[in-house]
């Protein structure tokens, strides 16, 4: 098999070819490492290739080892610490800081027996659903490489949907898994609030959660069971699932009550007819599995919702800031940032500590609400994006107006940071294409801490309408 069809291959298949010996686990990498440097100039996803660190893990892999993920590669987004490996969060002020530890995730995915290959490209900070920053320079979709392959886990999505690793690590914290899988036509699930422990760099976050890009939903859910669980010290965690979330997965979702919306929490938003007509058609391929489906108003249009988000999530991003000042031995100027980062930072250190308590206090209130709101529905289903990918550079965050890019960005991605706000899991999956060939994705949010019944759900939608023959030509060559 070609070095592209073993990276199309599912990570459990590739994980039983090295237990059953019929490839070692340093073959599978070298796969990986043929790939990325056949492609890598065309799309540009990686921060780091660590070919030689990458080989040495799997030459020291055993044959029958039995690990659940042995020898199969993966990469890291550059914003979680790989010990040795520069940190870089897409941003120049970081420098070539390097940490000597490895975060929660990162820990436990190599305890799974991954190969850690590469870490992946993102926007500065991780602000933006695009992922072309001045650092890096634009990090191109494999489908089309004049338009972006989305954010913040830009640098992932890209690398799985041209084949270079079979799955990718990512997070989340406005839809930044899921609205680089819409755009690149992959399965991005947003775990539950607390679910993965952001230990040690970081205490409890409202809005973030981490996770991965995949093709299947099965795949997803065996992440899930990898990462999720509490470490020592966390403030909180969510409830711990009554099974195995692949398990979970596995199982007949049942007879369910749905709720379709399309109405965007920002009004100011137009929704592609595109994107509505996905969610439609999904709405009646529910229909046609026994689902009960309804068309629904949520209340999720709230005035200066953009500007309570920005808020609470401006802090923690500029916490990610003054320490890399700390790092670099000096305060941030405004010549180390990108003009919307330099204007995110300058806004955030005016908002006061009651000002930014307020908002995430008003954002918790919100997100009950419309917790409490969506109770009676099993799922709600939404379009994933507002419109297709967007061409490199619409959004630029170098650009004249950077409060402008950002609410552009929020017009684009309307639907995703809801379920950030509310801590639910949520899930996009690509069930269409549009006329253009690119990838067209819905939505579905789950009920809070139920990840195994949406991804149940999830896993039905997949076998009813699978997305799995579509590829870029990039992943076939």
């Amino acid at each position: 098999m070609t070095a592209g069809g073993l990276m199309l291959r599912p990570a459990d298949e590739l994980a039983d070819l090295v237990r059953t010996r019929e490839l070692t686990a340093l073959e599978l990498v070298d796969a990986a490492l043929e790939r990325i440097a056949a492609l890598e100039p065309q799309v540009n996803a990686f921060v780091d290739v660590d070919a030689e660190g990458a080989r040495a893990a799997a030459a020291a892999i055993a044959p029958g080892e039995e690990r659940p993920f042995a020898g199969v590669p993966i990469a890291i987004k550059n914003n979680r610490a790989v010990a040795g490996r520069r940190l870089t969060l897409g941003a120049a002020l970081m420098g070539d800081y390097t940490p000597g530890h490895d975060h929660n995730v990162v820990r436990r995915l190599r305890a799974a027996g991954f190969v850690i290959v590469a870490t992946t490209a993102l926007p500065e900070w991780g602000i933006l659903p695009v992922t072309e920053g001045r650092r890096q320079g634009p990090t191109r979709n494999p489908w089309d490489p004049q338009r972006t392959p989305g954010g913040s886990s830009g640098g992932s999505a890209a690398a799985v949907a041209a084949a270079m690793v079979p799955l990718a690590h990512g997070n989340d914290g406005g839809g930044s898994l899921r609205i680089p899988a819409a755009c690149c036509g992959l399965v991005g699930l947003k775990p539950q609030r607390g679910r993965i422990s952001l230990a040690p760099d970081a205490g409890e976050q409202f809005l973030a959660q981490d996770g991965v890009l995949t093709r299947t939903v099965r795949e997803s859910a065996l992440l899930l069971d990898v990462l999720a669980g509490p470490e020592p010290g966390d403030a909180s965690w969510a409830p711990p699932p009554s099974e195995p979330f692949a398990r979970s997965a596995a199982r007949e979702p049942g007879r369910l009550r749905i709720g379709v919306a399309t109405l965007m929490p920002l009004l100011e938003a137009q929704l592609h007819p595109a994107c509505e007509r996905a969610a439609h058609d999904a709405a009646a391929l529910l229909r046609s599995l026994g689902h009960e489906v309804e068309q629904v108003q949520p209340p999720w249009h709230r005035p200066g919702l953009l500007r309570l988000f920005t808020h609470a999530f401006g802090p923690a991003i500029c916490s990610s800031i003054a320490a890399a000042g700390l790092l670099a031995g000096r305060d941030p100027r405004a010549e180390d940032m990108e003009p919307l980062s330099w204007e995110l930072w300058q806004t955030s250190k005016r908002i006061d500590s009651v000002q930014a308590e307020l908002a995430r206090y008003q954002l918790q209130a919100f997100g009950r609400a419309i917790t409490r709101w969506a109770a009676p529905y099993d799922a709600l289903l939404t379009p994933a994006l507002a419109q297709p990918p967007l061409p490199i550079g619409a959004l630029d965050p170098c650009g004249p107006d950077p409060w402008g890019t950002f609410e552009r960005s929020g017009h684009f991605t309307p639907y995703t940071a809801i379920s950030n706000v509310t801590g639910s899991p949520a899930i996009s999956l690509p069930l269409y294409a549009h006329e253009d060939g690119l990838p067209l994705a819905v939505q579905l949010i789950g009920r809070p801490a139920q990840e195994g019944a949406l991804l149940a759900l999830a896993a039905q939608l997949e076998a009813a309408a699978p997305w799995h023959g579509r590829r870029p030509a990039l992943a076939a060559c």
